[in-house]
């Protein structure tokens, strides 16, 4: 139990993680894990003389609980005698300002103020205390959001700082497991804090921890852990492969400017890939695999990528209908919000804040108003009709017809095509999700993605997609006064 300061010694060593005498900003939450490595990491200071220093980031989301936490931090960093840096966030605030959920805000605010931090203090590396059973964890995380080499890899022992690159993330318990890290805790009487949030089964990370990897080990395979790390470290040498030919390439068709090498199509599928991947990064764009494959498989041919050019000062141009009688008002709304990515012959990425070709990005806005009308919009007719009436139960599944709640959707609605990032409460779902995800699951193809509307509130929330499911939040309930009977028709 004892042997865990020697384990990760020789890991710094092997992997030059540290250098002798440098300093060291430790990340401390005051969980089992980053206590641990803080009592490493000072067990080993002395003989390498690595000047520590403890952050921690109070994210005022337990109440009394995060003041515990960071109460127990410094009374650590003080019983060890070594500086410390606290701070704290309104997590839950930025979340809403930023429209992220609460983790990744979290991260986001954390990473923020460890870099800050180790900025000011000329402090080079950063460390974190991520171990085996995290980048087991995130295996399965990834490989059910369909991540592609780089991605199932996991966790580097050193990378770089999100929120600053010339920082190092260092991570120095990447090879201990969760077991070896409580034993020595408990050897040690380490005095850490219990995140209750660990046992809540919402969350995936926990339902993969506590449900699927015990039923992996018991009912298939019993040295899961060891096969896992092995398959990880196999897909991140080829995806680091790949990467650097993508690099290679990439710079080689810079310098040459197109000259004659070897051409885009006759680059390895995986390498082909990796090129539009990292371009589509360097144009500040996040890549998923649906994009990317749109852009390897045809050349010259527009991929909507959704949102609008950071920057550029490009806006979609939206359009108002009033809608009263039937047939009156009608207007045709032409393309899709958003922008663009196409990849020509030589396989270099441009983006567009119109579709190529003439195509006019927009959108549709309607005013309901009255008790019925009609609205054309990119092929699709849709017509609707509001009347008063109470709730009768749910209605019966009709072909291309659906009926609202008329008050929650609102007078004023948005028409627009799909965007990756969309997400949409189905009914008799818990949550909202992905419709990326919906569409995988459905098993409905990219490019007919691409042609699906949506129907969204004045407030940005999407209460109808085509062929779908209507929204959770604006089905008919006993508080219901008034219907909005919702079809439409491809023409």
């Amino acid at each position: 139990m004892n042997e865990l300061p020697g384990r990760v010694e020789e890991d710094i060593g092997k992997r030059r993680l540290f250098r002798h005498g440098q300093g060291v900003l430790v990340a401390v939450s005051g969980g089992v894990d980053s206590m641990v490595l803080l009592h490493v990491l000072h067990e080993l200071a002395a003989a390498n003389q690595w000047r520590l220093t403890v952050a921690h980031l109070n994210h005022q989301l337990r109440g009394r609980s995060s003041q515990a936490d960071e109460h127990l931090v410094r009374q650590t960093a003080k019983k060890l005698q070594l500086p410390v840096v606290v701070r704290r966030a309104d997590v839950r605030r930025f979340a809403h300002i930023q429209k992220l959920s609460l983790e990744m805000a979290a991260r986001k605010l954390r990473h923020d103020f460890l870099a800050r931090t180790a900025a000011r203090l000329n402090i080079p590396a950063i460390a974190l205390a991520h171990h085996a059973d995290d980048q087991l964890e995130l295996f399965f995380l990834r490989l059910l959001r369909g991540s592609g080499g780089e991605g199932l890899a996991g966790m580097k022992w050193r990378g770089s700082s999100p929120s600053d690159p010339k920082l190092d993330l260092l991570r120095p318990l990447l090879d201990q497991s969760k077991t070896a890290i409580r034993e020595y805790a408990a050897a040690k009487k380490i005095r850490f804090r219990e995140d209750a949030s660990n046992a809540c089964l919402d969350i995936q990370r926990n339902r993969i921890r506590h449900e699927l990897l015990p039923l992996l080990r018991r009912k298939y395979q019993p040295a899961l852990d060891k096969t896992i790390l092995r398959v990880m470290e196999i897909v991140g040498a080829d995806a680091d492969f790949a990467g650097l030919a993508a690099s290679d390439w990439l710079e080689r068709q810079s310098r040459l400017a197109r000259e004659k090498g070897v051409k885009f199509d006759e680059l390895s599928v995986a390498v082909q890939r990796r090129c539009l991947y990292v371009q589509l990064l360097q144009h500040g764009v996040a890549p998923n695999f649906e994009l990317v494959e749109g852009l390897r498989r045809a050349p010259d041919r527009p991929v909507s990528i959704g949102g609008s050019l950071a920057g550029s000062g490009y806006r979609p141009r939206n359009r108002t209908v009033r809608e009263g009688d039937r047939g009156r008002g009608r207007e045709r709304g032409r393309g899709r919000v958003g922008r663009f990515a196409s990849r020509d012959s030589a396989g270099l990425v441009q983006l567009h804040a119109t579709e190529p070709g003439g195509f006019e990005a927009g959108a549709l806005r309607v005013e309901l108003k009255g008790r019925a009308g009609e609205i054309v919009f990119d092929g699709l007719s849709m017509s609707w009709h509001r009347s008063p009436g109470k709730f009768l139960g749910s209605p019966k599944p009709q072909t291309r017809a659906e009926i609202f709640d008329a008050d929650k959707v609102g007078s004023m609605i948005l028409l627009r095509h799909w965007q990756p990032g969309d997400r949409f409460h189905p009914i008799g779902m818990k949550s909202a999700v992905k419709l990326q995800d919906l569409f995988t699951n459905a098993k409905i193809p990219q490019a007919q993605r691409q042609g699906l509307i949506l129907g969204l509130t004045a407030d940005g929330d999407v209460f109808w997609v085509e062929g779908l499911r209507i929204s959770e939040r604006y089905k008919l309930s006993k508080s219901s006064i008034r219907r909005l009977q919702w079809r439409w028709q491809r023409l």
